[in-house]
């Protein structure tokens, strides 16, 4: 395959660029058993800096990912309820296996209603993002009610 972007089926975090956090720790415990407050104490005070890397999010790109997954569920959602009307349709035209399509098309619906609620989902989540984009770059929401 020619150099460029290769999709995967599993996302990989390269394109991340760590932000430094830094944990702080005020004191610290020996291994030894003698108590007070002195040089062999058990307790002393020590300060002790640990960084973490955390990722930077970004946002637009979590937003379109969303976005694109709500209409990959509003698809699923048509065409499994297209389908379920089919499988009504053959129901009624084929008396013989009248069952199998009955419970065929309770299926598909089934199928229709969960593409559905996926892609509702996905369109909070797509919401939620771009709120926390404009909460990170201090745009302000004034909710009053």
């Amino acid at each position: 395959m020619a150099e460029g972007h290769r999709h995967h089926l599993f996302h990989h975090k390269e394109d991340e660029q760590p932000v430094e956090a830094v944990v702080y720790s005020e004191t610290a415990y020996s291994s030894e058993t003698t108590y007070g407050s002195g040089p062999d104490s058990a307790y002393a005070e020590t300060t002790e800096v640990t960084t973490v890397m955390e990722p930077e999010v970004d946002y637009k790109k979590e937003e379109k990912h969303h976005k694109h997954l709500e209409e990959l569920g509003g698809l699923g959602a048509a065409a499994a309820g297209a389908y379920a009307l089919y499988e009504k349709h053959e129901a009624k035209k084929d008396p013989e296996h009248a069952h199998r399509h009955k419970i065929e098309e309770e299926v598909a619906a089934a199928a229709a209603v969960g593409a559905a609620g996926f892609a509702f989902h996905e369109h909070h989540e797509k919401k939620e993002t771009k709120e926390e984009d404009e909460e990170a770059h201090g745009k302000k929401h004034h909710h009053l009610f």
